[in-house]
């Protein structure tokens, strides 16, 4: 079922309109100022892919990238340790 909701009430009432989004499968469209300017929805997720399918499509992949390593060194030499400007 699809409704309308304004900004303000979305917002007074997000928890709730977030709870029939996930439960009863409800759209709502945010208005500001009588003009819809959202939908929000249900998001409708694709089939997760399983381990085996990808530990397969990992085994059949192009193969080694011999220069990933000199990568991996120049970022690493690049790299600086974070230091707090606050700390004491």
């Amino acid at each position: 079922m699809e409704h309308r909701i304004s900004a303000t009430e979305l917002a007074r009432k997000l928890g709730d309109v977030l709870g029939k989004i996930r439960y009863r499968g409800d759209a709502f469209i945010v208005e500001r100022n009588g003009e819809a300017v959202a939908r929000i929805a249900p998001l409708r997720l694709e089939a997760t892919t399983s381990l085996a399918e990808a530990l397969r499509a990992w085994s059949h992949g192009a193969g080694l990238d011999e220069r990933f390593a000199d990568d991996l060194k120049r970022v690493k030499h690049a790299d600086r340790p974070w230091i707090n400007p606050w700390g004491s």
